[in-house]
């Protein structure tokens, strides 16, 4: 017999089997903590998917998501179900700022940017696009105010449904409403169908930033080239302690000797023993030296 909450929901309530299931999928697989107090949660996103797929209840759910074809299937959908993939255009603008009038200028002092060794910034867990492409803009305005220089910006997510829009690069007028304006003129394209109200990132732009599907908890990330900075902001919060030290020690491991990493404002680094120093609030230079060159 299926339960329901009392009205004006009627939602079927989620069994603590199936949350059990679930939630130890989510935790193993993504690193996202699934304690008891987000049943409600869980249970009210997944019933989303319910009625999607045309399912009869939760238990069925299960039997599908871990069928062969629902984990080719069903995956993204579920990550997306377990996160909340909050972003926009500069997000917590201040740390835009501070690469281009802290970050960028001493990189750049220290050593030669060129076709070879770029400059390489990492997009760790970039939602729909808009923090690599405000990251893109950020740099060629710096790069356009001085001498000019390569740099590239690597930017991946588990969902290949949310990289998907990102390679598209097509947002809605509400979307760019936190792009300042003077930018909006230089890397903004706006539709032809002027009913659609939607803007497309230029060419120019799009080809700075590589896009490719990558989950966190992975072991080793095999990056193509050693990023000088890493953004990872707002996801970690999800993570147990355990899994926060793990990632920022692949992430030292994984970036240029001296690397900067910017974290959300609401995520630190302190005591958790891994080799970075604090250089300004939420952001950190990695001091390990075990890091090659990129």
């Amino acid at each position: 017999m299926v339960e329901f909450r009392s009205e004006p929901f009627l939602i079927p309530l989620m069994s603590d089997e199936v949350f059990r299931r679930l939630a130890s999928y989510i935790h193993e697989n993504l690193g996202i903590k699934m304690p008891r107090s987000k049943h409600l949660m869980l249970q009210s996103r997944v019933h989303k998917r319910l009625k999607a797929l045309g399912l009869g209840g939760y238990e069925e759910y299960c039997a599908f998501f871990f069928s062969p074809r629902g984990q080719e299937e069903e995956l993204d959908h579920l990550f997306d179900v377990a996160t909340t993939n909050k972003t926009e255009f500069f997000r917590e603008p201040v740390h835009f700022d501070i690469l281009t009038r802290t970050v960028l200028p001493a990189i750049r002092a220290e050593r030669e940017l060129t076709a070879s060794r770029p400059l390489v910034v990492w997009s760790a867990g970039c939602s729909t696009g808009e923090e690599p492409y405000s990251l893109a803009m950020s740099i060629s305005e710096y790069a356009s105010a001085g001498t000019t220089f390569p740099f590239l910006v690597l930017a991946s997510d588990i969902s290949t449904r949310a990289l998907e829009t990102a390679r598209l690069a097509v947002y809605s007028e509400a979307a760019i409403r936190t792009v300042p304006v003077t930018l909006r003129a230089k890397y903004l394209l706006r539709s032809k169908d002027r009913e659609k109200n939607e803007f497309r990132i230029v060419p120019a732009l799009r080809a700075a930033v590589r896009f490719f599907r990558l989950n966190l908890m992975e072991k080793s990330f095999d990056l193509p080239v050693r990023p000088d900075v890493i953004f990872c902001r707002n996801v970690v919060i999800y993570f147990d302690r355990a899994t926060q030290t793990r990632l920022f020690r692949r992430f030292a491991e994984s970036m240029a000797r001296g690397g900067y990493l910017f974290t959300g404002h609401s995520e630190n680094l302190c005591n958790m023993g891994v080799p970075f120093a604090s250089v300004l609030p939420t952001v950190y230079r990695s001091i390990d030296g075990t890091s090659e060159d990129a």
